[in-house]
């Protein structure tokens, strides 16, 4: 692969060394692009995180702060179990007074140099240097100490066992669910010493247990560099032993780097990208590296835990992954690992339905996690990325089972947010009526499903489960199952059930089929909009119907009142002073008006305008939005990004393109930042997007060619993508109006809905 220069060589250099790692000074590879620390600090609620760790793989290490401004790191970290949780395990050097001894230590820091593959710190009032480097399943550590004073590392199960045997700590630590996480460390270094650690105390002990288990080693005073390395595993003490061997043969930070560093280049190469931005690269790439963050793989020699059952289970040939919050992530990461990691996004399929067959429900999970399937949010779209997947060629699974477990997890498992409860009244009431009930003002609730914070949301539910049951007529169209796709199909409308003519919004109704007032689309139904939507208020979910936009565009009363109603909601006020509307929606962040660029149930709605005769808007809207919210620096993400949810946005509108409609084999086509760029799909062959005079000035479509034929829609069909081609556009500084505009994409669209 050919990696252009883009920088001097010697900023390349300084960028890129890790201690005494060296480099090609030649040429500037994807993975040197990346910049973790974009995001890390939030705009409001939470920010992104700087993980070390392999492509979705089971080990990552962030360091462990209050934030990323906090000036002490507690310790370091060993494995974070889940996203955005605090690491299992920790590990403290430490050098001076045994009686100052503690399970975990606070340490001021400075110099922090953090990339995917590499991390180190100095950790300033002891002088120690830290240098780490991770594996799939293991990692390793190097401590620069003082060989002056008394060396200590110590490690702490926070609630669990540690056992010392010569130069090796073993044990375990246990999460949620009777989950456990088993660790194998050994130091290269023999320890002349071992203590307990509790209560302020030490005394000689191998072994502790319970809460903050706690073992310090004490190395030779003359100690000056401590070498450790250690595997991890959800199976056993000695899986975790066989982890780390196979992983890694030696303590040699520099090595275990230099091989993750290619392995990142392997991943994030699939896709090159070419512009004289070197920011815009550094987004890109970023954004390609957060989407490999999760799901992880569980499988260890052939052999997962699952905490479906809590068993140990063969994989069977098809790597076992969890730890993904499908509510977020099948929007814009399913999709994208669709056509650049196909092969992993049947294995992840492969792991949700073996989810499914380990519980006694069979129903598909929505946020899957390491341990077990905590069932977040409103909906259930992993029935999404079943007919996404499928739909775009991806067919090496069992399509019944999966139809079957999604079919239950919709109809015999409860609607209600944030519950894992059987469907009970409020679901009889969907099913007969087509919408979530809403309550009004001061209305107590009644229904046991309904979690007491997270409420009903009705409108975000009603919505989310119209266009989870088109995706499941889909699945049930692909097995020759007419009826019930008819069955499901007629359902996915059920959006008009509380569609208010006379507002043209998606209104909360109560049991009587009346229409909840007074009623402020801006701010309504108390914290986060819960009692009404989810997160976001009545502007974002004006837009939520991805499966029929060519019926909302009806029901707005045509393609110009669905254009200007996109306009009034990127100019309509905030109606409150900042704080004051914050305080109620704090997810709903990003803003530009009423639309909040920091949601996901906002990703796709700058693309509408393709569907209404003015597609000029959708390239200048994507590009501004692009440049006001995403930027190369820590504020440079306006919300919550959730692990690659919003970052498979970023990466398909950069490069000009997305999937509006998960389930739908076609894109919708927005403004490519790059002049050039090569999807190297799996079948060897390659998919090139060239935009001719691509710039910040020069956004908007002149005229395109796809596959050498004129383009004049404003979308393709996967198939055009899948074995290879090539999307050409020449873009100009002033928006063609013409192009796109008399595609009448919105009947081409529902052709393809009715023929599959």
């Amino acid at each position: 692969m050919n990696f252009k220069l883009l920088l001097p060589i010697g900023l390349v250099g300084l960028m890129s060394g890790c201690g005494s790692m060296t480099m090609d000074d030649h040429a500037k590879t994807p993975v040197d692009y990346v910049n973790p620390y974009i995001g890390n600090v939030s705009h409001l609620l939470v920010p992104t995180f700087p993980n070390v760790h392999l492509p979705n793989s089971m080990l990552r290490m962030v360091p462990e702060r209050a934030d990323f401004t906090a000036d002490k790191i507690n310790g370091l970290p060993i494995i974070v179990t889940n996203h955005r949780e605090k690491s299992a395990f920790n590990l403290s050097p430490f050098q001076g007074d045994r009686n100052a001894l503690a399970p975990v230590i606070a340490y001021t820091y400075d110099n922090e140099d953090l990339r995917p593959y590499f991390y180190s710190v100095y950790l300033d009032e002891p002088e120690i240097s830290v240098r780490f480097a991770p594996s799939h399943q293991s990692a390793v550590y190097e401590l620069t100490m003082n060989p002056d004073a008394p060396a200590y590392i110590i490690v702490n199960s926070k609630n669990g066992e540690l056992r010392s045997e010569g130069n090796v700590i073993k044990g375990f630590q246990n999460l949620d669910n009777d989950v456990k996480v088993y660790l194998y460390m050994e130091s290269q270094q023999s320890p002349k010493e071992v203590l307990m650690v509790k209560d302020g105390l030490t005394s000689p002990c191998r072994v502790a247990s319970g809460n903050n288990a706690c073992l310090a080693l004490n190395f030779d005073d003359n100690t000056n560099k401590l070498n450790l390395r250690y595997g991890v595993s959800f199976i056993s003490e000695e899986q975790a032993a066989k982890n780390l061997h196979r992983e890694i043969s030696n303590y040699d930070v520099d090595s275990v780097a230099s091989a993750a560093k290619a392995i990142w280049n392997e991943k994030l190469g699939k896709i090159e990208v070419e512009t004289d931005q070197d920011n815009d690269k550094t987004l890109f790439y970023t954004s390609l590296y957060r989407v490999y963050e999760r799901p992880v793989c569980l499988s260890e020699d052939g052999k997962y835990f699952s905490a479906s059952d809590g068993k140990v289970h063969d994989d069977e040939g098809h790597p076992f992954y969890t730890d993904d919050w499908i509510w977020d992530t099948y929007r814009a990461a399913h999709p994208l690992r669709v056509i650049s990691e196909p092969e992993l996004e049947l294995n992840i399929i492969h792991s949700y339905l073996r989810m499914a067959q380990q519980t006694d429900s069979l129903w598909m999970p929505t946020f899957p996690e390491i341990t077990g399937d905590t069932r977040r949010m409103n909906s259930n779209h992993g029935v999404a990325t079943i007919a996404d997947a499928y739909a775009k060629g991806l067919t090496d699974f069992d399509l019944e089972l999966a139809y079957q477990a999604c079919r239950k997890g919709i109809e015999n498992k409860t609607l209600a947010p944030w519950s894992g409860m059987p469907a009970g009244k409020l679901d009889d009431f969907y099913k007969e009526y087509g919408y979530i009930p809403a309550l009004a003002e001061g209305e107590r609730e009644s229904i046991p499903e309904v979690h007491p914070f997270e409420k009903r949301q009705p409108v975000a539910v009603t919505l989310g489960t119209a266009y989870d049951e088109w995706c499941l007529g889909r699945i049930a169209k692909f097995l020759g199952k007419e009826d019930e796709a008819e069955y499901y199909s007629q359902r996915s409308y059920n959006y008009r059930n509380i569609f208010n003519p006379e507002t043209k919004f998606f209104h909360p109704k109560d049991s009587k089929g009346k229409f909840i007032a007074p009623f402020d689309y801006r701010y309504p139904g108390g914290m986060g909009a819960r009692e009404y939507y989810g997160e976001n208020n009545g502007w974002v979910y004006r837009w939520d119907v991805p499966h029929n936009i060519p019926d909302l565009i009806k029901l707005m009363g045509g393609p110009m009142a669905f254009n200007n109603s996109l306009d009034e909601m990127f100019n309509e006020s905030l109606g409150k002073s900042k704080f004051e509307f914050y305080a109620q929606l704090p997810d709903h962040t990003g803003n530009v008006g009423q639309f909040s660029m920091a949601n996901e149930p906002s990703l796709h709605v700058p693309y509408l305008y393709n569907y209404s005769g003015q597609p000029w808007k959708s390239q200048k809207r994507i590009r501004t939005l692009l440049r006001q919210w995403f930027r190369n620096d820590l504020m440079g993400v306006p919300g919550d990004e959730d692990g690659g949810g919003m970052s498979g946005f970023i990466a398909f509108s950069m490069l000009g393109f997305y999937p509006v409609t998960p389930g739908l084999p076609t894109y919708t086509v927005g403004s490519p930042m790059f002049t050039h760029a090569t999807i190297h799909l799996d079948n060897g062959k390659d998919f090139e997007i060239i935009a001719e005079n691509s710039s910040d000035e020069n956004k908007y479509i002149q005229s395109a060619k796809l596959n050498g034929k004129p383009l004049d829609a404003p979308w393709f069909k996967h198939e055009d993508l899948k074995d290879g081609g090539k999307l050409e556009f020449v873009m100009g500084s002033v928006a063609n109006r013409e192009w796109g505009k008399n595609a009448d994409l919105s009947t081409q669209i529902l052709a393809m809905l009715l023929d599959l």
